[in-house]
């Protein structure tokens, strides 16, 4: 070829690919100035076409969720939820300016993944998904929506027991509601709220807020809105033991539902009325309800209810002691509890059938369902359920023989409880029913085992916690202090053994989750791997239980058991609160404290001096013939017959001192004792410490006597009266009748309470003085703020029942309920005197309860002391023994103690104002009720 031509080639190939270069160049030109345009008229039309089908599969999704959550399929509507709110979000984010109908959906959507966390009960995470929501729901104005979160939030933090802040969201919602005219939602607002009052054992304002609901439902014609109310209702009197009138106003609930065909509220209503038979210990009525209530929810398929009454039918057979009945039942309603993924009653469940096992003496299966359940409690926080768990393990090591173990899970027991105390979480009806007893007797499990083991000074410290917990019980208020929140101290040794435990049980559950997937898997279905794992895993289960059984006489454990011994026997533990106690006895000058302990077969008595380590004896005395002897020196004490000679009161009341006080006699002698701290357990409440015979003298005649709540509730720090400032009022004259519960009261004016508020004022010039319609709430609030002693001549009643039931009568009718006392700002008073009868006790003698809630109600409104009265007194005892008490304490530099004492001396010996009547007051009828609770020193 010539050169010529190759030329030619090279220069034809040249240009095609200039010519390539500038077709790239004009199409890349285009593509950058006028596609563009085309694609942005082309765009949202697209956008639109993509967009439609995404939303659609959103809310598929949604309604997916909605059904796996009414199903009890949290976790699984939880990822349905997720899904849904991502897609929308997603839309929402290509959007260029967003829309209101994606925005109101993403709404409802976090609200619905609140609604799932909060059934999880994981509250941290539904607070933040129901805080987005109103949030969100404020931006888009949409009222009805942020309503809706905020009643919810004000759910979530009911259900972690913070009230006050519920009810500010509930109010807020319920305003919101009112405006937007939205009556359905406001009365169901008003029975949310209705339940916090009812939590808060505030009955009246419950009931209150609940016939509001009701009477909006009524006027809307909503029945099953009405039925729910009228159940609720039900469940105020079933809380105050009020059973009839609770199965009521059940039935007429029950009656709606069935009427309305709301078989959900049917069962729900079934149950509560199979739970009421229960507590009335009507197992066979309760049975036939509670198979009505399951019969009923398996027509819906109600899973969560279906396995409730399973779960309350096994119970109430294990109280039967038809164990392999309970056995049957508890099992199926974990199993449904297992499929839907309640992890809270999985854990309850688990729970109970530890109990049953342990009440047929298989230990070993006991405590694996124990194990189990405390694992899954504390994963999930459910506290209260962890320290009635943790109390159960401690039950079973007792019946093995192992106390040592048994001490450290009572004692983590307690110290959930003391945890709680700080941040109380709500509970359902039927968990606080079995609660309050359980938490008393974990307390004097944990006492009585300590005093056993010899550890008094940790013993000493579980009976001041356990008054601090019996008070909780009974005002459901009292909410501890900083030394109570340290609850008991784990010392190291125990703290070991537990890590030992815990180690044994955290492979335990490993071992047992891996061989439940397994088995899950059907064997026909299973690979031979699979099947080798199963026989690898049950034997390794063997092993473990193994571990468990030989666990205290391992090698590694029995040296730590020994190190434990030896730091216990000798008292060798941190004594902080013992050091506390005794500077406060020094400073109190020949203070000694005395607790004592009623368990079945003994009295456990501790003594606490101002040096050297606690003491304790042990009176071997049943509970029921001390329970006979406290009733027979009552009534030696009391009834009109007895007074007119004081020997069975001696003879009676030497029985007592021989139990209580004689075992320390040595002691308070050497001691050189002036003052008996004391601090009363049970039925021993009811009866006064210083009128127990010693053979020769009353007690009173050698001590001062003063009665406290708890040591660590008690401050000590109060100085003698100088200047007496004194509010003084009287109910004398006038008569009301009223209805407190179920119980009808006609009570007149005392016939002496007038003339002893004249004498008192002329004995303390710097009286002011109230009497009959002057003596009004109003009257005492504007005033109280200038005197230090308050003195109330009146009625007054206090009973074991509820706090709402005790009461304070004013002059003009109104009353002061012992619950209200809390709300009283009283820090200028050092003393309140209630000269009243039976401003200490009911008339039915049950644990004192009331007794201690007087003292401490009156503590935390400020007072640092009160006079209270035992039983029914005599107004003309009543006026001399006062007079003598104000005129010791006008001496200045005396304590309250001693002047009470004085008194009380001056009634014994008949050195009285009135010479004539000296002799008629000598019996401890007229002297002995009167005792005196905090810090009288």
């Amino acid at each position: 070829m010539s050169k010529l031509s190759k030329k030619r080639r090279v220069i034809k190939r040249l240009i095609k690919l200039f010519f390539i270069y500038y077709l790239t160049l004009t199409i890349y030109l285009c593509y950058e100035t006028v596609f563009p345009q085309i694609l942005n008229a082309y765009q949202p039309q697209q956008q639109i076409i993509s967009q439609a089908p995404q939303e659609t599969e959103a809310e598929e999704l949604y309604k997916q969720a909605d059904r796996l959550y009414k199903d009890g399929q949290y976790q699984e509507a939880l990822e349905k939820y997720q899904q849904a709110l991502q897609i929308y979000q997603l839309i929402y984010r290509v959007s260029e300016n967003g829309n209101q109908s994606l925005s109101l959906k993403i709404g409802k959507t976090l609200h619905s993944i609140g609604a799932v966390y909060n059934q999880l009960a994981n509250y941290p995470q539904a607070l933040e998904y129901y805080q987005q929501a109103v949030k969100l729901r404020r931006q888009i104005n949409d009222k009805k929506g942020v309503g809706s979160s905020l009643n919810s939030i004000g759910a979530v933090y009911f259900r972690q027991g913070n009230y006050n802040q519920a009810l500010d969201y509930l109010q807020q919602a319920l305003k919101i509601r009112q405006e937007l005219g939205d009556l359905v939602r406001v009365a169901r607002t008003q029975n949310n709220i209705a339940a916090i009052y009812l939590n808060k054992a505030k009955y009246s304002q419950a009931l209150e807020y609940y016939q509001q609901a009701l009477q909006t439902f009524k006027e809307l014609g909503n029945l099953q809105g009405e039925a729910a109310v009228i159940n609720n209702i039900g469940l105020i009197y079933q809380q105050l033991g009020q059973y009839e009138k609770s199965l009521e106003w059940y039935q007429q609930a029950l009656a709606i539902h069935q009427q309305t065909k709301n078989q959900k509220g049917e069962g729900d209503t079934l149950n509560n009325i199979g739970l009421t038979y229960k507590l009335l210990k009507k197992y066979d009525q309760a049975l036939t309800y509670y198979q009505q209530a399951l019969t009923v929810r398996k027509e819906i398929d109600d899973k969560p209810g279906i396995a409730n009454s399973l779960n309350n039918i096994g119970l109430v057979y294990d109280q039967k002691s038809e164990y392999q009945t309970a056995l049957e039942y508890l099992e199926q309603a974990l199993t449904i509890f297992q499929q839907i993924g309640n992890k809270t009653e999985i854990g309850r469940t688990l729970d109970s059938l530890g109990t049953v096992y342990k009440s047929i003496q298989e230990y070993t299966q006991a405590e694996d369902y124990y194990r189990q359940a405390l694992t899954i409690k504390r994963n999930i926080g459910d506290r209260a359920s962890e320290r009635i768990t943790l109390s159960n393990i401690g039950d079973l090591l007792v019946t093995k023989k192992q106390p040592e173990l048994a001490i450290i899970f009572y004692k983590s027991s307690v110290n959930v409880t003391e945890a709680i105390r700080q941040d109380i979480q709500a509970l359902s009806l039927v968990q606080k029913q079995s609660y309050a007893q359980k938490i008393a007797d974990t307390y004097r499990s944990l006492a009585d085992l300590l005093l056993q083991q010899n550890r008094v000074i940790e013993a000493q410290k579980v009976l001041d916690l356990l008054k601090v917990q019996e008070l909780d019980n009974y005002l459901k208020n009292v909410e501890g202090n900083e030394q109570t929140a340290l609850g008991i101290e784990l010392l190291p040794q125990e703290k070991e053994l537990l890590d030992n435990y815990n180690a044994i049980q955290n492979q335990a559950v490993q071992v047992n989750e891996e061989l439940t997937k397994l088995e899950n898997i059907l064997p026909v279905n299973r690979s031979v791997t699979q099947q080798q794992q199963i026989t690898k895993l049950e034997a390794q289960k063997q092993q473990i239980q193994a571990k468990f059984k030989n666990f205290i006489s391992n090698e590694e454990i029995v040296k730590i058991l020994q190190q434990l011994q030896e730091k216990t026997g000798g008292e060798s533990l941190d004594i902080t609160n013992l050091s506390r106690l005794q500077n406060i006895l020094k400073i109190k000058q020949n203070a000694v404290l005395l607790y004592p302990l009623i368990l079945e077969d003994r009295i456990e008595l501790v003594l606490v001096k101002s040096n050297g380590l606690p003491i304790h004896r042990s009176v071997p005395i049943s509970k029921i013939e001390l329970k006979n002897a406290i009733f027979d020196f009552r009534a030696a004490l009391t009834y009109p017959r007895r007074r007119i000679s004081d020997l069975a009161a001696r003879e009676t009341g030497k029985l007592l001192y021989e139990w209580l006080i004689k075992p320390w006699e040595i002691e308070l002698l050497s001691a050189r004792t002036k003052t008996i701290i004391y601090a009363p357990d049970g039925l021993l409440r009811y009866i006064p410490l210083g009128a127990l015979y010693d053979g020769e003298k009353w007690l009173i005649e050698k001590f001062n006597i003063n009665n406290i709540t708890a040591a660590s509730l008690t401050n000590f720090n109060s100085k003698p009266l100088d200047k007496l400032r004194v509010l003084a009022a009287a109910f004398s004259e006038g008569n009301y009748q009223f209805m407190v519960g179920s119980r009808e009261f006609e009570l007149s004016g005392l016939q002496f309470a007038g003339e002893e508020i004249e004498i008192l004022a002329k004995i303390i010039p710097n009286t002011m003085k109230l009497f009959n319609q002057a003596f009004s709430w109003d009257e005492i609030i504007s005033r109280v703020d200038k005197y230090n002693i308050l003195h109330f001549a009146t009625h007054a009643d206090f009973v074991n029942g509820q706090p709402e039931d005790s009461f304070i009568l004013f002059g003009d009718g109104s009353r002061l309920t012992l619950r209200e006392i809390t709300n009283l700002s009283l820090p200028n008073i050092n003393l309140a005197v209630l000269s009243a009868c039976r401003t200490g006790m009911g008339s039915i003698l049950q644990d004192g309860s009331e007794i201690l809630g007087l003292g401490y109600q009156m503590q935390r409104a400020g007072v640092k002391a009160s006079v209270a009265t035992l039983w029914q007194v005599d107004d003309r005892g009543t006026q001399l023994l006062m007079i003598n008490f104000y005129r010791a304490l006008k001496k200045g530099n005396i304590t309250k103690a001693k002047a009470l004492r004085e008194a009380q001396l001056g009634l014994i010996t008949g050195n009285v104002q009135a010479e004539k009547e000296a002799n008629n007051f000598k019996h401890p009828y007229y002297w002995a009720p009167f005792i005196l609770i905090g810090d009288g020193l």
